[in-house]
């Protein structure tokens, strides 16, 4: 097939569907000088002609640049922690406001809660929620 152009009956190479594999096939039609359907030499399956790719190479960095490898995302709940270890020895538990749902609470409020502990009010998120950090991570509670 070097240097002649395809015709039906010729062998050619082609990726088999049911072979999953590129493997040598008769050409069984052609439309317009392009080849459209072949059968498989291995397992006899007829099918659509599908090109073999060249493999992917992969992509160079731009001239002048260096290529550096990708820093590891940090996990948000170890930040939190990390901010909880920091904050903590500061807080005056003695001024901890004991939660409640109908109270209202300011930004850097110290919180008692039943559950989750002594926490900081991080921020207002809404007229009747609030971010707060206790040790275990940021928890979005109800408020008045």
């Amino acid at each position: 097939m070097t240097g002649s152009k395809p015709s039906p009956g010729d062998i050619t190479e082609s990726r088999c569907t049911r072979c999953k594999a590129p493997t040598n096939h008769t050409i069984v039609a052609m439309v317009e000088g392009h080849i459209v359907r072949v059968q498989c030499n291995t397992c006899n399956g007829v099918h659509n002609y599908h090109k073999i790719l060249a493999p992917r190479k992969a992509a160079a960095p731009a001239a002048g640049k260096v290529a550096t490898p990708r820093t590891p995302k940090v996990d948000p709940l170890a930040a939190e922690r990390q901010e909880w270890a920091s904050l903590r020895p500061t807080m005056r538990t003695e001024r901890a406001i004991a939660y409640a749902m109908t109270t209202r609470f300011k930004v850097n409020d110290i919180v008692d809660h039943p559950s989750f502990g002594i926490g900081l009010v991080k921020r207002l998120v809404a007229p009747n929620k609030v971010e707060i950090l206790f040790a275990d991570g940021i928890k979005l509670l109800r408020c008045q």
